[in-house]
């Protein structure tokens, strides 16, 4: 799956893979430190930040649970 926004792709690509070699040689082994790929992450956290920006949108409209609700049935809000 690509990122939010296509300027953040190559930073994904290169996390997911960091993750994943964690994830599969440390963290499964009982080595639960994850620092490793700390860095790539916040890296491409602020990759994603500023491209929800410049499409206008907001952390709140993402983070709020709708899914079997009311308002997931709802349209969205006109901005």
């Amino acid at each position: 799956m690509n990122s939010v926004g296509e300027e953040c792709n190559d930073m994904k690509k290169t996390y997911d893979s960091c993750f994943n070699a964690w994830f599969s040689h440390k963290f499964l082994r009982g080595q639960h430190d994850d620092q490793m790929c700390a860095d790539l992450f916040l890296k491409y956290q602020q990759c994603v930040k500023n491209a929800m920006k410049q499409q206008n949108i907001s952390i709140e409209d993402v983070q709020h649970f709708q899914l079997g609700t009311e308002e997931e049935k709802k349209a969205p809000p006109k901005k």
